[in-house]
């Protein structure tokens, strides 16, 4: 069977995988362009304009948008000192024993959902922004500790050898010759994971988790259009700032 074929059929599987899940899942997107759906469609989008932009509202919003900040940053700072720990076992630098429980401790930290770990924490420690950090935290430790080992193992083993054999100690060899090759990779995934987790903080609300996620979800569930819509353009203008500035910082460490 030529490429072409193979192709086709590839396309054919896809396709018959597409339309069989909506089959099973009972979806009718025609309803949607059906009856009175795209007037009440227009209707509840209408209803969201003009946002609210009175300085009240604007002054909460500034409150939340610097929690979700701090949930993000607060976060993502404990993840990386975790993460970086359980790299060097999951590195296997202190025996294989410990790179076995490490690893499989930071696969059972990042198969786990932010936002399962965001209502596993508001359960435990209640509404608020503590629950969210704890799960942002939680979740990149898992997905930093897994890239920071990988830099580890990836890195060359040459420049702390060489330090060892002139006297240095493990310790210092580490310092001098293994973190300096791979500090700048461990800088950059920090970056890229913080502007995520600036992203999940802003959804964690939804759970109880704090920032303007919960904002979100109280507006929306009490019919506020006008003032949700004002907290999704903040969220905007949040993702596309940090986006702006992670992706500055990680050219310049690049």
């Amino acid at each position: 069977m030529n490429g072409r074929w193979q192709a086709l059929l590839l396309c054919g599987s896809i396709a018959a995988a597409i339309f069989a899940s909506f089959g099973y899942l009972g979806m009718d997107l025609g309803a949607l362009a059906r009856g009175d759906g795209p007037a009440q469609m227009a209707d509840y989008i209408q209803s969201f304009f003009p946002p609210d932009t009175s300085m009240p509202w604007l002054t909460r919003i500034g409150w939340g948008l610097l929690e979700t900040l701090a949930i993000s940053a607060i976060g993502t700072l404990l993840a990386v000192g975790a993460g970086a720990l359980l790299s060097l076992l999951a590195a296997g630098r202190l025996g294989a024993v410990s790179r076995m429980l490490s690893r499989l401790v930071l696969n059972a930290l990042r198969s786990v959902p932010e936002l399962v770990w965001a209502a596993l924490m508001v359960l435990a420690a209640g509404l608020g922004p503590f629950a969210g950090t704890l799960a942002i935290a939680l979740h990149t430790t898992g997905v930093l500790g897994r890239l920071f080992a990988e830099a580890l193992e990836n890195s060359p083993e040459q420049p702390a050898r060489a330090l060892q054999d002139s006297g240095a100690g493990a310790t210092a060899a580490f310092f001098y010759g293994t973190l300096p090759n791979v500090l700048p990779q461990w800088l950059a995934y920090s970056l890229y994971r913080w502007e995520n987790n600036i992203r999940m903080a802003a959804v964690l609300g939804f759970v109880g988790a704090g920032g303007l996620g919960q904002m979100l979800y109280v507006t929306l569930s009490l019919f506020q259009q006008a003032q949700a819509i004002t907290v999704i353009l903040a969220m905007l203008v949040l993702v596309l700032v940090v986006d702006a500035l992670s992706a500055w910082l990680r050219a310049r460490l690049a």
